[in-house]
């Protein structure tokens, strides 16, 4: 049931569901039948097919299992891959650098398993890792930016670790928003100084969102089997939107952020960016737990689930509270006819809607999220490149900012460092001023925000549009950013899932479901759900512009 009708008619909600009727996906109704679908939208250079495509860890792991590959083949046509899609071919640019030791890992894997010595479901697994992320190898840990290059991580991220232990192989680490996207208020998202700007495999002259830029363009196109990507507030969320992947946020604590180059301890988190539900949430159940060099894991003790992966039932939403979060459908017109498709698809499979829910403090959280994330970027960058080593030049905000402004043609060709120097004229953390802002930041978000209205309806969860469709990159004017939900769940530090819910010109749209603290199982179920019922995933086809009607 609803509590409120749909806001559009009769006959156009009839012409939209066309688009699922007889089982097709939400992406194939008549929304992108009056777009051209002549060759002139397509790239010249558009790839080749590949015989990994769209391949998940269940049948990657069958295909090992019954020996009809193994984990140096896996890496072999991944690298394959990545020099022919990402360094020619249509030139995404989303990954920075391969692992030069892959392959020698890889036979070692392969021999564990010839052994009968199997690490669970990611044994042989090729992860691709966002460059804010330490590794501990021939690798560097960038976070896209110069400084930070020619001086390795001396040790593993805690959910590197983690992942190795579990048998992944850590394929290359991916481009990114520079600094996260934190630098400058006028950024271009996808541009960094050390990878240069990462496409959209779904149309080269579109943007792939940030900060977590790489590692959504990269798993869109099968560069590897499973990504990870960070978020402080829509760096997994919008990314995976705007390229038709399952991105999971969790609850702040439930994944280490030790190794992670930071930008807010109250808000950081890392997650999985995969192209379905059931990889994403295997690779969190790789990824979740505690580690003593982050504190705020001490807090997921119990509560996370033995196995992320079971809560993938196909049955998911039957009985489920759902509430639709209409004050966030601001992503435009298009996007919310997609959003009604998606909410007819929750209700058919079972869920009950609450439509609409009001969240009465949504609208006050963005000055003092600023605040209280240029006070924890200044602090937080002095202890993380402390961990770099006592030789390591650069030691603090004013140090970076000064090689920015030395190595200005390369750093800052298209814009500058705005928020860096707003950060640096912060205080500490002892500042009257921080703990105000964040003392409002968790009450408006939790106890009058998502808890409360969590609570007065008895929902399960939240879904609101992911974001609008990729605009178009534009390093003179930056990001033409026009929508997106990310903010609620990510001031709270509580989860939210996107996943694909149709199609645009082209280009994928999601639905984010959002929840309580922990919930991840909870919200993964919905997801999983809502994923059977729709199939809205559609691989990208390395379009050279979005399909336009004329074009």
């Amino acid at each position: 049931m609803r509590d409120s009708p749909l806001s559009i008619g009769p006959s156009r909600r009839d012409l939209l569901r066309g688009g699922i009727v007889g089982g097709a996906a939400l992406g194939a109704g008549p929304l992108l039948a009056c777009a051209s679908r002549t060759e002139t939208t397509r790239a010249p250079e558009a790839p080749a097919a590949f015989e990994l495509d769209e391949l998940g860890v269940a049948e990657l792991q069958a295909a090992m299992t019954e020996g009809r590959s193994s984990a140096r083949r896996l890496a072999e046509l991944y690298l394959e891959r990545i020099e022919a899609v990402d360094r020619s071919g249509p030139g995404l640019r989303s990954i920075l650098e391969t692992n030069p030791d892959a392959l020698a890992i890889a036979d070692a894997l392969d021999a564990e398993r010839r052994s009968g010595k199997l690490r669970g479901a990611l044994h042989g697994i090729p992860v691709l890792l966002k460059d804010n992320i330490d590794t501990a190898d021939a690798m560097q840990t960038s976070a896209g930016s110069l400084a930070l290059v020619g001086a390795p991580a001396r040790e593993d991220a805690g959910l590197v670790r983690r992942l190795r232990e579990a048998g992944a192989l850590i394929l290359a680490k991916t481009n990114l928003s520079e600094w996260a996207n934190i630098r400058s208020s006028r950024s271009t998202s996808g541009w960094s100084a050390r990878g240069g700007l990462t496409r959209n495999p779904y149309a080269l002259d579109r943007n792939t969102s940030g900060s977590s830029s790489g590692t959504a363009a990269a798993i869109a196109a099968s560069l590897g089997t499973l990504g990870i990507g960070t978020e402080t507030d829509g760096s997994i969320l919008s990314p995976s939107n705007m390229q038709g992947l399952v991105g999971i946020k969790p609850t702040v604590g439930l994944v280490s952020r030790s190794g992670i180059v930071p930008i807010s301890h109250s808000q950081d988190t890392a997650g999985p960016m995969c192209r379905t539900v059931r990889d994403a949430a295997t690779l969190l159940g790789a990824i979740a737990g505690p580690d003593a060099r982050d504190s705020a894991t001490a807090a997921a003790e119990g509560r996370i689930a033995r196995d992320y992966a079971a809560c993938c039932d196909p049955a998911g939403l039957v009985g489920a509270r759902i509430g639709v979060a209409r004050q966030l459908f601001n992503a435009g017109p298009l996007v919310d006819d997609v959003m009604e498709l998606a909410l007819a698809a929750l209700s058919d499979a079972g869920a009950i809607l609450v439509d609409p829910v009001e969240i009465s403090t949504l609208r006050q959280l963005d000055a003092p999220e600023f605040e209280v994330l240029l006070f924890e970027l200044k602090a937080g960058l002095e202890r993380y490149l402390a961990t770099r080593g006592p030789d390591f030049p650069y030691k603090s905000l004013a140090d970076l900012i000064r090689f920015n402004m030395e190595h200005g043609e390369r750093e800052m060709p298209f814009f500058g460092q705005e928020l860096f120097l707003r950060a640096q004229m912060k205080g500490t953390l002892d500042s009257p001023e921080y703990h105000e802002a964040l003392a409002k930041c968790r009450r408006l978000s939790r106890e009058q925000g998502l808890d409360q209205v969590l609570a007065q309806h008895q929902l399960d969860a939240l879904v609101a549009p992911s974001g609008s469709p990729a605009w178009v990159s534009d390093l003179v004017n930056g990001d033409h950013f026009v929508g997106g939900s990310s903010t609620l769940s990510a001031v709270a530090g509580y989860p939210a899932i996107t996943v694909p819910a149709g199609m645009l010109f082209g280009l994928p749209v999601g639905i984010s479901f959002m929840g309580a603290a922990w919930s991840e199982a909870k919200l993964i179920q919905l997801a999983y759900g809502f994923e059977q019922a729709t199939r809205a995933r559609r691989a990208p086809r390395f379009l050279a512009s979005a399909e336009l009607p004329g074009n």
